[in-house]
């Protein structure tokens, strides 16, 4: 079986660093040439047409719609050609909507389509260890299985195309309002002279942390104390393209979402302020006034 991957950015990369411990060739592409020129196994490729040409199936782990729009739709892009029974993966995380017309797209030429968002970040991509919200056709859903399992804990088939992307924005959302609240909560124990490291030492070990807070929260009071933004998982720019859709689909099943607005609010304020490639962790703290 040959594997592709095209979007080699961090996740795409680390993605593709962990199919490489197997066997199967890959055939990768990015917009970028020479990101996948490190993967064993790997072969780069010129367009995303011929990665898809060279695959059996094909994963997609573009950054945002644009991204995608290019590569499916470009003059050399996946729908550019015959798919012949390619299964190709959108990773993207990206709106019900945009899912549903690439998967039209997909099999008008003939391949399967299947979405897999996924929860992790790159530890977990490089590990196996993500979490893979699936939505498609069990066939598709079957084809891409082996592939999607060596990268996943855990892989679930919601349902149709549609309910994988829905299900990727719901896990998001309270996580992005999470990291809205952290720099608030600091904001508190700080002006009362609590020392930082302590009052996160504190807040980590807490009822007030979640699974990703002792990861991410000793940089958010990092980029604090001394300006340095760290690693970058997500982007506060592909954060707040998140925060979007997520508005736009609570909308279009007329639920109230006043929380996450809010947060995105706060997130905007940091990217005028230019922090759109800082991780979407940081946002929080942005403007804390500083104590002693």
């Amino acid at each position: 079986m040959t594997i592709g991957v095209i979007g080699l950015g961090n996740m795409g990369h680390a993605i593709a660093e962990r199919l490489a411990e197997g066997d199967d060739p890959l055939a990768l592409w990015n917009r970028t040439a020479g990101k996948g020129a490190d993967i064993a196994n790997g072969t780069e490729m010129p367009t995303p047409a011929a990665a898809a040409a060279e695959s059996d199936v094909l994963l997609s782990v573009l950054a945002n719609d644009a991204a995608i729009e290019a590569a499916y739709f470009g003059p050399d892009g996946l729908c550019s050609a015959p798919l012949d029974g390619t299964v190709v993966v959108e990773m993207c995380t990206t709106s019900p909507e945009t899912t549903q017309r690439l998967a039209a797209a997909v099999e008008a030429k003939g391949g399967l389509f299947l979405e897999c968002p996924v929860g992790g970040t790159i530890g977990p991509a490089r590990a196996g260890t993500l979490l893979g919200l699936a939505g498609g056709s069990p066939e598709a859903f079957e084809a891409a299985r082996p592939v999607l399992e060596r990268m996943t804990r855990r892989l679930e088939h919601l349902g149709p195309v549609g309910t994988g992307a829905a299900m990727k924005l719901a896990i998001n959302l309270p996580l992005m309002v999470y990291w809205g609240a952290v720099g608030e909560a600091l904001g508190i124990a700080l002006g009362q002279g609590i020392p930082t490291d302590l009052a996160v030492s504190i807040l980590v070990d807490s009822s007030g942390a979640i699974g990703a807070a002792k990861n991410r929260v000793p940089p958010v009071a990092a980029m604090r104390t001394t300006g340095d933004p760290g690693s970058v998982s997500l982007s506060l720019a592909n954060g707040i393209k998140d925060m979007g859709l997520m508005e736009a689909l609570a909308a279009r099943h007329g639920i109230s979402s006043e929380v996450l607005s809010a947060a995105r609010v706060k997130a905007m304020k940091a990217a005028e302020g230019g922090w759109t490639e800082y991780d979407t962790s940081l946002f929080g703290v942005f403007g804390l006034k500083d104590s002693a």
